[in-house]
């Protein structure tokens, strides 16, 4: 009973005690504020971004020598012992880290050890464990290593620090020279705050962007103004991953180009008909053109000249070029340069690019015969000067590739009439004891029935001829056609649109 009552009378001095150790342990271990400097005590614990968090305090006091920013780092099994014994002693923290936010930035760019640690950690001791092991840290009960250039994820700004502080967060202008616009500034009240991870740790654009340009040493980038204002923001990244080591510390440097307008005066969207690449295809665009064309907007190559290879694109290429204004994209312009590079090719080239067109169109076996190869090479020269796009080979050479029984003439289009039955009677006549069978001789005889013969002008006279002949008003040279038609077809085609 007496030992009883003397261990409750003892035990009021040993936590009087116990609590004294705490603030003389306090009070010794850390060094007293250097007179006339305020004094900041952020408490972090250990981790292997301790450099990291040493380089922030070196810098927020290179800014504000007259405050004392006191970083103590403790192992994270002491963190909260820690600050209770700061408390204990009058030295509260005031900056206080909550591991489980720097964690969420973390955890999805570390590796979990833990089932590693689990299964040897017991026979070997954690000391002993894997090297990487030593730099690993704790977290819930489990262990985590850092991959290489896992910091980028951290890149954060430790606003908290000069809240703590009391004093104005640093301001930064941010200036570049465009090479597009020229010098460009922002200010810094017009660069907001950004987030570069989100909440589950996936990180966005903001960040990952800079990382990949700074790891594959980007030295330009070409992109739309439409990008300008997120300019400052990356410039703040690049020397922020600088500052960590990775990359070679440059900065890429930027040009924003120009919008591109549709119809309206609008910006191009991609929902516009313009924008459809697939449409280009199918219409019959040689590539060559669509790129000689999209250079145009924005850029000129000088002494006005629009008709270019990209071979020389390249060797005359300036950014100094290139207009800051708005382009505007004018399909009849694209379609015009696309006619001139399709006549500026040789007819072999052109007989190939329009195969798969007449092919779609049920024209063409696949692969051509022999004698439809024949008939596209005689016919391909006669037409491509008169074409804009390659899709309309269809309705140009149709009439010599479509069989007999198939062939019609378009119904807009009539040789019912008098004057044009009489004037295909007499067109029958004159070629049906015609000699040689050629383009030359073929017009010498009609002209002689149907100009010298009949009187009539020549467009009055050889347009119902055409008609009966190829089904359009519009076709390839109405002499050359017929020859390579031949004799037999041409007279029933003639003769068909007589009774038809």
């Amino acid at each position: 009973m007496l030992s009883r009552l003397r261990a409750l009378l003892l035990w009021p001095a040993v936590l009087a005690l116990a609590v004294a150790g705490f603030w003389w342990s306090a009070r010794s271990h850390e060094p007293p504020p250097v007179p006339g400097r305020k004094l900041i005590t952020w408490v972090h614990f250990v981790s292997p971004l301790r450099d990291f968090y040493e380089r922030q305090v070196a810098e927020f006091q290179r800014r504000h020598p007259d405050i004392e920013v006191r970083l103590i780092l403790v192992p994270m099994s002491e963190y909260h012992m820690k600050f209770k014994t700061l408390a204990a002693a009058g030295q509260a923290p005031d900056l206080f880290y909550s591991g489980d936010v720097w964690m969420s930035y973390l955890l999805p760019f570390m590796r979990d050890l833990t089932p590693l640690v689990e299964r040897d950690a017991a026979e070997i001791g954690l000391d002993d464990f894997y090297p990487e092991i030593r730099a690993a840290m704790r977290h819930e009960g489990r262990y985590y290593v850092m991959p290489e250039h896992a910091n980028v994820a951290l890149l954060y700004y430790n606003r908290a620090l000069f809240r703590a502080a009391g004093v104005a967060e640093p301001t930064v202008d941010w200036t570049w020279d465009d090479l597009v616009r020229g010098e460009l500034t922002f200010a810094s009240e017009h660069v907001p705050d950004y987030v570069i991870v989100r909440a589950n740790g996936d990180p966005l654009y903001t960040l990952v962007n800079p990382v990949d340009d700074a790891l594959m040493r980007i030295t330009h980038v070409l992109r739309g103004e439409d990008l300008l204002s997120s300019t400052p923001r990356q410039l703040a990244m690049y020397a922020a991953l600088a500052d960590i080591g990775v990359g070679d510390g440059g900065t890429p440097r930027f040009g924003h180009l120009p919008y591109v307008m549709g119809e309206g005066n609008k910006k191009l969207s991609k929902r516009d008909p313009e924008s459809a690449l697939l449409m280009y295809r199918e219409e019959g665009y040689l590539p060559e053109a669509l790129l000689n064309y999209l250079a145009l907007l924005g850029w000129s190559m000088g002494e006005d000249r629009e008709f270019f290879s990209m071979r020389e694109m390249a060797e005359a290429f300036d950014i100094s070029r290139v207009s800051p204004n708005p382009a505007r994209f004018d399909l009849k312009k694209c379609t015009a340069i696309n006619g001139d590079w399709i006549r500026s090719l040789t007819p072999e080239e052109f007989g190939e690019r329009v195969v798969p067109f007449l092919q779609r169109a049920g024209l063409l076996a696949d692969p051509p015969t022999q004698r439809q190869r024949e008939i596209l090479a005689l016919a391909a020269p006669l037409v491509q000067a008169r074409m804009e796009t390659l899709a309309q080979s269809g309705g140009m050479l149709g009439f010599l590739f479509v069989e007999p029984a198939d062939f019609a003439i378009d119904p807009e289009q009539s040789v019912a009439d008098e004057d044009s039955q009489r004037v295909l009677a007499a067109s029958t006549d004159a070629l049906t004891g015609l000699g040689e069978w050629a383009a030359e001789p073929i017009e010498q005889a009609l002209r002689g029935a149907l100009i010298d013969g009949l009187g009539l002008k020549p467009k009055v006279a050889f347009g119902a001829v055409r008609i009966a002949v190829t089904g359009r008003r519009v076709s390839p040279p109405l002499f050359e056609s017929m020859e390579i038609l031949g004799r037999d077809e041409t007279l029933r085609r003639l003769s068909v649109a007589r009774t038809g």
